[in-house]
């Protein structure tokens, strides 16, 4: 639904190979962590392992399988969120393109088809912020 906003620009950070951007979510209400289905984090066409990829958000880090039943932290539109995950990024000075795609179950939106599932997806360029 806004998925050119997805990334935040100048977020990209890189520590000990795990790389980092912040997230904003794609929809215009609250979520609770519980729908919050997947992600995939993606930096010059190198995609981060599944299983290495975390989301933090309220100051609480948690893997995908964590979040299925999250019902206690929720997601809001003003607050980004970090998805990070193994996938070292060697060239700190040269643009990077990184790619995020979201999956997310919309709770209160039945379908024919059951809840309401969207993917949304974001690519931007930038360089590694210095911090």
């Amino acid at each position: 639904m806004i998925a050119d906003r997805i990334i935040e620009q100048g977020t990209l950070t890189t520590q000990d190979g795990r790389t980092a951007v912040e997230v904003r979510i794609p929809w215009y209400r609250a979520l609770p962590g519980s729908c919050i289905a997947g992600a995939r984090l993606t930096v010059d066409g190198v995609a981060a392992p599944e299983g290495s990829l975390r989301w933090t958000m309220n100051n609480r880090t948690f893997s995908f399988e964590e979040l299925v039943d999250e019902a206690g932290q929720w997601w809001f539109p003003l607050d980004s969120a970090v998805l990070s995950g193994e996938l070292p990024v060697p060239d700190r000075d040269a643009e990077h393109e990184v790619r995020v795609d979201l999956k997310l179950y919309i709770p209160y939106i039945i379908t024919d088809h059951g809840v309401l599932h969207i993917e949304e997806h974001d690519t931007k360029t930038m360089k590694v912020a210095q911090r």
